[in-house]
């Protein structure tokens, strides 16, 4: 039988900005087909913004890797919160853990114990490092889905029902004549050939994407501005921008590189505006992550990196990793399409070496757009918000929308 959504509630708990990402989309969907379902969170803006109720705003600190202590002290904390608070709303049928899995796991266990169903949306990376936890995960959930193409044979073959969603980048077509306009709002004035770069003097455009979480641009924004400083000199027809998730990050930025060399000549700065930015550049020098399929949407050629703390990687990571990649393109292709310094230990040498290729060597530039190209292509037939309203309505049982 069909259960109606005014009789129940959804709990969606993301604890990163990628995370607040993909719930909103999945969120603003089920409220759209169900306005008379109630969805609260564990969450961000956007996912309030669609709709959700924000019990706690969560994801403005967050961290990647393996957290310190304060940070779980502070889990720890919020996890006591919602058990108290789940207790308290019987109503609420379902978990949907996003991303995040150190965050996530003790709440989906929580929810397991107090009756609750558990629907993963965005895939623990199990199949990249902690192997072992896949035993962990297919006893707190009753279906993970999947936002890149491999993922769902792979959990399928280690019995965790899975599903592939596409992903929420790939949902819409990129609306490219308004980013014509919106490119032509943020050109950088000092945009003018300085000569000797290009056959015409024609600019190279340099994006610059460090990152949205502290210890992604803290660590690697200083690489990135040293190697635009030597592209420039290589090649002085060089441009830069760099995109800046937020306001507030710009400023961050700003102050780093003040400690670093100060804030290069042909260098400028935008926030908010990732897709204008990779529609307007050339070339992409970028901290690992989610954007680095936002690039491969645009088909820009890139170089990916993120700096590592040689210690901890030799002491720990090394053991722990199970890929023999760790970046999403050359993950989703099965093979390096895309040069990837992860993890670097190194100055800005290499990434110098590897974006130089791709602007004095045409043919390494179209190989990767081609490479960039087909990686789309897997995503083309897939809607993510639709598909994983889908399977959420199959597990709840929901009746028809009104």
């Amino acid at each position: 039988m069909s259960v109606q959504a005014r009789d129940i509630a959804i709990l969606f708990t993301a604890f990163e900005p990628s995370g607040d990402d993909h719930a909103s989309v999945v969120i603003g969907e089920l409220l759209r087909r169900h306005p008379e379902l109630t969805i609260y969170a564990w969450g961000g803006e956007k996912m309030e913004a669609a709709g959700a109720t924000v019990v706690e705003r969560t994801g403005q600190d967050a961290v990647m890797g393996l957290p310190g202590l304060a940070k779980i002290r502070e889990h720890k904390r919020i996890n006591k919160r919602i058990a108290k608070w789940l207790a308290q709303h019987p109503e609420v049928k379902l978990h949907v853990p996003v991303d995040s899995p150190a965050a996530n796991f003790p709440i989906c266990k929580i929810a397991r114990k107090q009756g609750r169903r558990v629907v993963h949306l965005v895939a623990p990376q199990v199949w990249a490092w902690g192997t072992w936890r896949i035993g962990k995960l297919r006893r707190l959930t009753d279906l993970v889905l999947c936002v890149l193409p491999f993922e769902e044979r792979w959990f399928t073959e280690r019995n965790v029902p899975a599903r592939f969603i596409g992903h929420p980048l790939f949902d819409r077509a990129l609306p490219r004549e308004d980013l014509d306009q919106r490119v032509s709002e943020l050109l950088p004035t000092f945009e003018k050939p300085a000569g000797g770069g290009t056959a015409g003097g024609e600019p190279i455009r340099i994006a610059l994407l460090p990152g949205s979480r502290p210890g992604e641009y803290n660590g690697n924004f200083g690489l990135l501005l040293a190697s635009f400083r030597e592209l420039r000199k290589r090649h002085p027809a060089a441009v830069g921008l760099v995109a800046a998730t937020t306001p507030a990050v710009a400023d961050r930025l700003r102050t780093l590189a003040a400690d670093h060399g100060g804030w290069p000549d042909g260098l400028s700065i935008v926030s908010s505006k990732t897709d204008a930015v990779l529609h307007w550049c050339d070339l992409a020098l970028v901290v690992s992550g989610t954007v680095t399929l936002q690039i491969a949407r645009h088909g820009k050629p890139m170089v990916i990196v993120y700096r590592s703390n040689p210690v901890l990687y030799f002491a720990l990571a090394q053991w722990l990793l199970a890929s023999e990649f760790l970046t999403l393109p050359n993950l989703i292709a099965g093979r390096e399409v895309v040069p990837e310094l992860v993890p670097h230990f190194g100055g800005p040498e290499a990434i110098i070496a590897k974006a130089d290729d791709l602007i004095t060597k045409p043919e390494a530039a179209r190989r990767q757009r081609q490479a960039l190209s087909e990686i789309a292509e897997l995503f083309a037939a897939k809607r993510a918000g639709p598909e994983a309203a889908d399977q959420i309505e199959r597990i709840l049982r929901l009746g028809s929308g009104s």
